[in-house]
C-alpha cells in the first residue's frame, strides 16, 4: 500500500503529505513528554543512580565528630561493608581514640566490626592533640567508660598491609579521619598494597577557608604532614573534604533537635555530642552552627551527589615555619602538574543532616 501511494504522488503534493502525517505524530510524542514532566516527581541525582556501595576500612582518631561519623557509617551496612576500623593518635593519645572507636562499635551495637589500634605518634614530629577541641576524654557531651569487647590481636598497620595484599586489585575503599600515619606506614613497607585501594578519601585540608590550628593548616594534616606527603604521593586516587567544606556544612539548633527527636539512644547520644562539641567553633570563628566534619567523609561515601568538588594538584609544606602542615592547592591550576585530588568544596548542607539523622534513626 505504501508503495502504491508513494508511486501515486505527484512532486508537487508529497511534501504538503509527508507533512500531514509527520507533523501530528511529532505533535502527540512532545504532549506525552510534556505531561510527563508535569506528572512524575522531579527525580534528585541521588534517584537517577544505583546506591553507592563500598567495601571500607575506616581509619580514625575518635574525637567526637570521629564517632558521628563512625556510629553514621555503622548504621549503613547495605552500602557500606566495613570490614575494620583501625585507630591512630591525633585527637587525644591512642589509648583513648582506640576506647572511643569500641564506644562507637558498642553504641552501634556492631560487634562483627574488629578495631586494631595503630600508629601511637606522628611519623616524624612532635605529637600534638586537640583536648581543647574534643575535652580530655576525646567525646564531648557524654560520659565514657570502658567498653566490654577488646581490641583485635595485632596492628593496624599490619593489618592495612595484610587485607590489601590479600583484595582484589581496585576493591577496598579506605576512610581516613585523622592524621594518615597508619597508611603512610604501610605504604613505606608495602608500597605494593596500593593494587588493592580503590579510593582514598579523607576529611583533611584546608585553601580557601584557612586552617583551623594555625593559619594556614588543618589540624589532621599539621598532625602528621609528613604522613599527608607520603599518601598525596601513592598514586591512589584522592578525595578530600576539607574545612573549605566542613565550614559550610554546619548544624542549627533545629538539626539538632531533629536527632534528639527521633526517641532512639544514638539520636540523644548524637545530639549530646554536637550540643557540646559545636560551642568552641561557633564562639572561636563567629559561625551560626558547627562543623561536623569527619561526618562528611561518610555522607560523600553513601551519596557523593550531595557534593562538588574540581579535581587539582595538592602538595603538603612539611617545612618549618608559618606553612608548616598547609595543603597548597593549585586550584587554577596554574602549575601544570597532574591532579592527584578531588577536592570537595562545596555541598548540600541540608542534605546532609537529613541523611545524617534519617541513617542515625536506624540505631538503637
Amino acid at each position: 500500500m505504501h508503495s502504491r501511494a508513494a508511486a501515486a504522488a505527484t512532486p508537487s503534493s508529497l511534501p504538503s503529505r509527508l507533512a500531514a502525517t509527520i507533523f501530528p505524530i511529532l505533535l502527540l510524542g512532545l504532549a506525552a513528554l510534556l505531561t510527563a514532566s508535569l506528572i512524575a516527581p522531579k527525580a534528585h541525582a541521588a534517584d537517577a543512580t544505583p546506591a553507592t556501595t563500598h567495601t571500607l576500612i575506616i581509619d580514625t582518631d575518635p574525637g567526637a565528630d570521629d564517632v558521628i561519623a563512625l556510629l553514621f557509617a555503622m548504621a549503613s551496612p547495605e552500602q557500606l561493608k566495613i570490614q575494620a576500623l583501625t585507630t591512630v593518635a591525633g585527637n587525644v593519645p591512642l589509648a583513648k581514640t582506640s576506647r572511643n572507636a569500641r564506644l562507637a562499635r558498642e553504641w552501634a551495637k556492631r560487634p562483627d566490626i574488629a578495631i586494631y589500634a595503630g600508629a601511637p605518634r606522628p611519623l616524624l614530629r612532635t605529637p600534638i592533640y586537640a583536648a581543647d577541641i574534643h575535652g580530655s576524654e576525646g567525646i564531648t557531651g557524654v560520659k565514657v567508660h570502658e567498653p566490654s569487647q577488646p581490641l583485635a590481636e595485632g596492628n593496624a598497620v599490619d593489618y592495612l598491609i595484610r587485607t590489601l595484599r590479600a583484595a582484589p586489585e581496585k576493591s577496598v575503599t579506605l576512610a581516613m579521619l585523622g592524621p594518615e600515619t597508619n597508611l603512610a606506614l604501610a605504604l613505606t613497607q608495602a608500597p605494593d598494597i596500593t593494587r588493592g585501594l580503590r579510593e582514598l578519601v579523607l576529611m583533611g585540608g584546608a585553601h580557601f577557608n584557612g586552617g583551623n590550628i594555625t593559619p594556614t593548616a588543618e589540624f589532621n594534616v599539621f598532625a602528621d604532614p609528613h604522613a599527608a606527603e607520603i599518601v598525596l604521593k601513592s598514586g591512589v586516587p584522592i578525595t578530600m573534604l576539607p574545612l573549605d567544606l566542613t565550614h559550610k556544612v554546619l548544624t542549627s539548633p533545629e538539626r539538632i533537635a531533629k536527632l534528639r527527636g527521633l526517641g532512639n539512644q544514638a539520636g540523644k547520644t548524637v545530639a549530646d555530642i554536637l550540643d557540646a562539641y559545636v560551642q568552641h567553633d561557633m564562639q572561636y570563628y563567629g559561625l551560626p552552627g558547627g562543623p561536623v566534619h569527619d561526618a562528611t567523609v561518610v555522607a560523600y561515601l553513601l551519596q557523593p551527589s550531595l557534593f562538588r568538588g574540581r579535581k587539582v594538584n595538592v602538595e603538603v609544606d612539611s617545612r618549618e615555619g608559618l606553612g608548616f602542615g598547609q595543603t597548597v592547592v593549585d586550584w587554577y591550576g596554574g602549575l601544570k602538574k597532574p591532579a592527584n585530588v578531588n577536592w570537595i568544596a562545596e555541598g548540600d548542607a541540608q542534605g546532609f543532616f537529613d541523611l545524617l539523622t534519617q541513617r542515625i534513626s536506624r540505631l538503637p
